[in-house]
């Protein structure tokens, strides 16, 4: 027993060396960053923000808001933010930071400008964004006035010298604009970096530009907070720490701190920016708010933007298009709260891993019986996972992933162990079994025995629909051998487009394909990766086209629908038998789309949903809003007609001139514009439509919404 414990201890220390080093070399960091984003899930919930903390966003629906009620573009005129900075200080808030880059006069006029200028001046004290670049930028020095802003910094030039060799300083500086710049209280820089994955978990709290330390939005919000209660705090920087005052913040080498996030997204008490505008407008005219200002009283507001299409959203490990602006009130409340995360000192981690994986290594070792290893194996590997949930409580960043690969290699060298002196006459009763069941098979229910299990998930999937026009027509005239080679051919050329793309295909149904994309595997560009498929798809098809004319007799054509949106995906059947597949209103649109097509004459149509996330790297043009059967609320429609780069059709530019026409229900105008492309068949039926409404077949003003009446 006792040379077997010591051959287990061995096995253990090898196993220890091999994890630490992967460790070391940055081999480990995904699968950690997986693990973190448990810790992050499970605990986030449970913490509360801190109620001093107010968020202000411009959505979608104040964007919405804007241009319908009050007929803004965007960029809104500044004199909008008036208002809400009007607002703030009506509310007796302590201070307001903008998340927004004024680094460009107004569009509209220069007194939109001053009108900015002399709000941030009245208002409580404002925290402005500038921009810190290594490429580019209007500054390459430190501008004197910034140092009037004045708050002491203790150290920096110890902590420089303490950087890692290679770190790289921002050499350029963006400032907003004059009329913002000279009436803040502060400026803070507002660029950061991910992680190597590109999520953030963690913040810099600063950088340093021309010998200066420019704080980031959460920090500077924090300094003008404290300046306006009368308090000037000196910022220290000594090794590993940032000292604000009484708060102290963990950095590492670049001045990083981990975040503790307190939720997911608008966890921090979150207004939209329209009810807070209408808000100051109706106390204006002495009406009462929707928005009682009381709330912002001696609060920090944070104000940015979340809509999808302002692009200001970041990767978390609790979401994916997180705000931001809330990434900075989570820099701001952790400041507050001295609730920064702390990474454990690497020397503790590998002693611990050591020690794990020798205990691990000597309890196999000596293990002679199959649920005594099954029994070593569940604590031993839960073990890890315990410590590092348990520190993340206590606000640590324990390494979960070097001790469980060290405890893992250490099990798994002790199994060998025993399957060398042991395991010979059990790994020949394995053997035999192999002549009962298929050796993919048992690969993959070893792999992962969660496959033989019913059970779904909620995800977002890019779902495909394809189906052949008027095949049953022709399948009826096709003898069967012609028929089925036809169809094998057809679903061979588009099955193997959609799987280079890393689409799933669901199943054939007929001449029809259902596949997705970001699942069973996650592809954070999944919209982009089925719209690829679907532009090849049809390219495919029509270099095809005349083959099979020529073979089959047909004009082989096939439409398809594209959506993204949340649906039920995985494992769905009986106990005995069943596939992986997905349920949801999101599978049945893309269907109806793919029917929707008829509608304009169209054969790639791709929801909005879908084009919101890939706008910019294809070409298409919008078709309309449809109300397919089923549902009550219309869906905006889009018809994708190349990759990016690829030069736009008249036909596209002329149809999107002819849509707006329509919808000013100004029909003779738009039917002269369509009539220019007779060939287009989107343009032929919205000129069908124009020649209803000149000819007064409906009294009823077009609402803009094409209804489907079938599916």
């Amino acid at each position: 027993m006792l040379k077997r414990l010591l051959q287990g201890g061995g096995i253990g220390l090898l196993a220890a060396a091999g994890a630490v080093g992967l460790w070391r070399a940055g081999a480990l960091d995904g699968v950690e960053h997986v693990t973190w984003g448990w810790r992050v899930r499970t605990f986030a919930p449970r913490a509360a923000p801190d109620p001093r903390i107010k968020v202000i966003l411009v959505d979608q629906a104040s964007l919405d808001w804007g241009k319908t009620q009050n007929g803004w573009a965007w960029p809104w005129p500044r004199t909008v933010y008036t208002a809400i900075l009007d607002f703030c200080k009506r509310g007796g808030a302590r201070a307001v930071a903008f998340d927004v880059l004024f680094t460009e006069p107004s569009a509209y006029e220069a007194s939109d400008d001053q009108a900015l200028g002399e709000a941030i001046r009245r208002g409580a004290p404002f925290v402005g964004a500038m921009f810190l670049s290594e490429k580019a930028g209007t500054a390459t020095q430190w501008p004197a006035f910034l140092d009037s802003m004045g708050f002491s910094v203790d150290g920096l030039e110890a902590w420089r010298s303490r950087r890692q060799a290679g770190s790289i300083e921002p050499s350029h500086l963006t400032l907003p604009i004059p009329e913002v710049a000279t009436n803040a209280a502060l400026l803070a820089n507002v660029s950061d970096r991910p992680d190597a994955d590109g999520v953030f978990r963690r913040a810099a709290l600063f950088q340093v530009f021309d010998r200066r330390l420019a704080p980031s939005l959460g920090l500077g919000a924090y300094l003008a907070a404290e300046r306006a209660a009368g308090r000037a705090p000196v910022l220290r920087l000594s090794p590993g720490w940032l000292e604000a005052g009484d708060r102290r913040a963990p950095l590492d080498a670049e001045g990083r701190a981990i975040l503790q996030f307190r939720g997911t997204n608008g966890t921090h008490e979150t207004y939209s920016a329209a009810a807070v505008i209408q808000s100051e407008l109706r106390l204006q005219a002495g009406e009462k708010p929707t928005v009682d200002p009381a709330v912002f009283k001696e609060a920090v507001v944070l104000f940015g933007f979340s809509a999808p299409g302002l692009l200001d959203v970041r990767p978390t490990p609790l979401s994916r298009v997180y705000p931001g602006t809330e990434l900075h009130a989570t820099v701001l409340d952790n400041l507050l709260n001295s609730g920064f995360i702390r990474p454990m000192p690497g020397a503790v981690a590998a002693a611990v891993a050591i020690l794990l994986a020798v205990v691990s290594g000597g309890a196999t070792a000596c293990s002679r019986k199959a649920r005594h290893s099954l029994l070593a194996l569940g604590i031993l590997l839960a073990a890890p996972i315990v410590m590092a949930f348990a520190a993340y409580r206590q606000g640590w960043w324990w390494p979960l992933t070097v001790m469980e690969a060290a405890v893992g290699l250490a099990l798994v060298g002790g199994l060998v162990l025993n399957y060398a002196t042991e395991g010979r006459q059990k790994a020949f009763l394995k053997r035999a079994f192999k002549h009962y069941l298929g050796a993919e098979v048992i690969e993959q229910i070893i792999a992962d025995p969660g496959r033989l299990k019913l059970g779904g998930e909620k995800r977002e999937l890019t779902i495909f629909f394809s189906d052949i026009e008027k095949f049953s027509s022709f399948s009826e005239r096709l003898d069967p051998a012609t028929l089925t080679l036809l169809l094998n051919d057809y679903l061979s050329d588009m099955t193997d487009i959609i799987l280079e793309e890393g689409g799933y295909l669901d199943k054939y149904i007929g001449d029809a394909i259902v596949a997705f994309w970001n699942a069973p595997a996650s592809q954070p560009d999944h919209a982009a990766r089925a719209a690829r498929a679907v532009v090849r798809c049809q390219r495919r098809l029509a270099e095809r086209r005349e083959h099979y004319q020529r073979t089959a007799g047909v004009l082989l054509k096939a439409r398809i629908g594209l959506h993204t949106g949340e649906v039920t995906v995985g494992n769905m059947g009986s106990r005995d038998r069943f596939n992986y597949t997905i349920l949801g209103d999101a599978a049945n649109l893309a269907s109806r789309l793919e029917g929707a097509n008829k509608v304009f004459g169209s054969y790639n149509l791709i929801s909005e949903a879908t084009w919101s996330r890939i706008a910019g790297q294809f070409v298409g043009r919008e078709l309309g809003r449809l109300r397919v059967v089923g549902r009550e609320q219309p869906v905006t429609v889009y018809e994708l007609l190349g990759v990016g780069g690829e030069s736009v059709p008249a036909r596209v530019t002329d149809f999107s001139e002819g849509l707006g026409l329509c919808r000013a229900n100004r029909w003779a105008e738009a039917l002269r514009v369509f009539e220019r492309h007779p060939d287009d068949p989107p343009s032929r039926a919205y000129a069908a439509l124009c020649r209803k409404y000149l000819a007064g077949e409906t009294a009823t003003p077009w609402d803009g919404v094409w209804n489907l009446t079938e599916k």
